[in-house]
C-alpha cells in the first residue's frame, strides 16, 4: 500500500515540475492574480489522476488484495469472537446463571 502511495505521490510531483515548466515559459496561461500556484496545483492534480489510473493498475490490483485479505481476517476474527461468546452465553444459561453484560 505504501509503495502504490508513493508512486502516485511521484508522477503527482513529476507532472507538477511539467506544468509548473509549461506555466512559466508561457505555453499554458497563468492564473489570475495570486491564484498562479493554486493553478498549476489543481492543473497537476488533474494531469496525474488518469496517468496513475493507466499506469498503476496492477500496483493499485495488489494493494486492494492486500486489503481485502486485511478485512477478510478481521472479519474472521470477529466471527470467532462472537462464537466464543455464545458459546460463554450458552454455557452460562445451562448452569443457570445470567449472562453478564458488559
Amino acid at each position: 500500500m505504501l509503495r502504490y502511495t508513493l508512486m502516485r505521490l511521484g508522477i503527482f510531483v513529476g507532472c507538477l515540475v511539467v506544468v509548473w515548466g509549461l506555466v512559466y515559459s508561457g505555453v499554458v496561461p497563468r492564473g489570475l492574480g495570486d491564484s498562479n500556484g493554486m493553478w498549476i496545483v489543481l492543473l497537476s492534480l488533474v494531469i496525474s489522476a488518469p496517468i496513475s489510473f493507466v499506469v498503476l493498475r496492477k500496483e493499485r490490483d495488489r494493494a486492494s488484495m492486500q486489503v481485502v485479505q486485511k478485512v477478510d481476517k478481521i472479519k474472521t476474527n470477529l466471527e470467532a469472537n462472537r462464537n466464543q461468546e455464545d458459546g460463554a452465553d450458552d454455557a452460562a444459561r445451562s448452569q443457570g446463571q445470567a449472562p453478564q453484560a458488559s
